[in-house]
């Protein structure tokens, strides 16, 4: 005949255990912005170079914004950086 290691029924005073352990802290994450300004040419040579580079998507830079100066452009970039590790660390996780 086999038994049960737990009763039926646990007393009225036994709780269930609880868990004591516990998620790591997540570490504190904040903007990095990237500006690129100049000519169309100029700025879409950056964007590529930095992709070649596994820096960032082309499609995750904003669409060429006026500058107010003629001839100039710029593109926006941001990102969320992990506070006080470096940018080459954050782009290899």
């Amino acid at each position: 005949m086999t038994r049960s290691f737990l009763p039926d029924r646990l007393p009225d005073k036994a709780k269930a255990p609880t868990c004591l352990i516990q998620n790591p802290p997540t570490p504190q994450k904040e903007p990095l912005k990237h500006l690129l300004i100049g000519s169309p040419h100029a700025v879409r040579s950056a964007i590529h170079a930095l992709h070649v580079l596994g820096y960032a998507e082309v499609g995750a830079w904003s669409p060429f914004l006026p500058t107010g100066n003629p001839g100039e452009v710029m593109s926006i970039l941001i990102r969320q950086s992990i506070a006080g590790e470096s940018v080459a660390k954050s782009q290899r996780d």
